[in-house]
């Protein structure tokens, strides 16, 4: 099990989210939110690229930048050009893109909503990818949700910035059916995103048990102890990603002490 770095990129800024109140349209913000737009735990003047270059220094690899939204692309580019091959991006990837993105230093492109789209799996737009890019440099985002007034449900992909479900679960079938597509699952149980509230423990056990590509989870970290936990419960399977939970973000977890627990897991040969 892996600690993976991210980067969340929003209007330009290196920012963390409550992912379930992610919105663009101020006029029409989420009921589940108090104001009127995103609700915002970290926002940082400091550009991406120092994030990427501390990355780098720490020898942290599988990480990712995820733009949400316009306005990131020069953030996304300043920090894949300091940590060359070493982050993964995200967030408006398509076929026409993916490997524009490459170029630029990204290690793999993660896709959504491109193809996830209209509800469900687009496979031609899949097939199309993999044939642009290979698969080994494709991750497909999982991120999910339940539906509301379903809380013990089965998980949903969500698409355009996690607030548009698709009828596609997160569950045995597909996990297996699109894992032949990509190199590695990224899996935001976004109603947890950005909360503290602790990890989502089914999501966890489900993908340790099920997926059949290397798989990254994030979403309600809020000590150092979970990631003991994520690694019981997702079998050493699956690898996790800390945000708002880390001091550098704002957090209370020291992110020093995260990458000695990284390192004592995955010690340099």
């Amino acid at each position: 099990m892996k600690f993976r770095p991210c980067i969340d990129l929003h209007d330009g800024q290196v920012k963390q989210i409550v992912g379930s109140t992610l919105t663009d349209d101020k006029q029409n913000a989420l009921s589940c939110t108090s104001s009127a737009v995103s609700q915002e735990n970290f926002v940082t003047d400091t550009p991406a690229s120092h994030y990427a270059s501390m990355y780098q220094r720490d020898k942290l690899t599988g990480g990712h930048v995820i733009m949400l939204g316009s306005g990131n692309v020069e953030a996304a580019k300043s920090a894949l050009h300091a940590y060359p091959n070493g982050l993964q991006i995200g967030g408006g990837i398509t076929c026409n893109n993916a490997q524009e993105w490459l170029s630029e230093g990204a290690s793999h492109v993660i896709v959504t909503s491109h193809v996830f789209h209209n509800g469900q799996i687009d496979w031609e737009r899949l097939t199309h990818l993999v044939s642009l890019i290979g698969k080994e440099k494709l991750v497909l985002d999982l991120s999910c949700r339940r539906r509301v007034g379903d809380p013990l449900g089965p998980y949903y992909v969500v698409t355009d910035r996690w607030q548009t479900y698709t009828d596609v679960q997160v569950n045995e079938e597909t996990l297996s059916k699109i894992g032949q597509y990509c190199a590695e699952f990224l899996v935001h149980g976004v109603e947890n995103e950005g909360k503290r509230c602790g990890i989502l423990e089914d999501l966890v056990i489900l993908l340790g048990k099920h997926s059949p590509v290397p798989v990254t989870y994030a979403g309600g970290v809020r000590g150092i102890d979970d990631l003991d936990r994520v690694k019981l419960l997702g079998e050493g399977k699956v690898d996790l990603t800390i945000g708002s939970a880390l001091d550098c973000f704002g957090g209370d977890i020291k992110y020093e002490d995260v990458v000695a627990w990284h390192w004592k897991e995955n010690p340099a040969p």
